[in-house]
């Protein structure tokens, strides 16, 4: 059975928990009063989403870290700009996410709505199945706009 998206449960019947991470949605946890916890697959699953929507020279102290696909999304929508946006999503996974084993990288184009979809499959260590995160990638000029019209409705 595949997991969809980062927020899902973890169908693991390990007693332990081999990665953790903070939420960063910073939600409270209602027995601790902390802020919850990822565990094992969600944790690598938030963790791939926020490498392929980095940019280079976001992240104090580690420029090189970042998939840059936000300068791509403003090419014109061609078999190979959609080929450069599946390697810079596998390069940046193969390199900076060492829990994840990469199966395939799926980039469609969408034309209509001006918007690349991004599945990523990929298995976790230790953890048996296989994971999928799709991430809807567009240009930020765009969004702004589809949410403004829709607040105005």
């Amino acid at each position: 059975m595949a997991n969809y998206d980062a927020q899902s449960t973890n169908n693991s019947t390990r007693s332990n928990n081999l990665y953790t991470d903070l939420n960063l949605n910073f939600a409270k946890n209602p027995a601790t009063k902390d802020i919850s916890k990822l565990k094992d697959v969600e944790a690598v699953k938030r963790s791939v989403r926020n490498l392929i929507l980095t940019n280079r020279f976001e992240r104090p102290f580690h420029p090189e870290i970042g998939a840059d696909i936000r300068a791509l999304l403003f090419e014109n929508m061609t078999p190979i700009t959609q080929q450069l946006l599946t390697d810079r999503i596998r390069d940046v996974l193969e390199t900076y996410e060492p829990r994840a084993v990469l199966d395939d990288v799926i980039v469609q184009g969408d034309m209509d709505n001006n918007e690349y979809s991004a599945t990523i499959k990929f298995y976790v260590r230790e953890v048996p199945g296989i994971n999928i995160v799709t991430e809807f990638l567009q240009r930020l000029r765009t969004l702004f706009l589809k949410n403004i019209t829709e607040n105005q409705r």
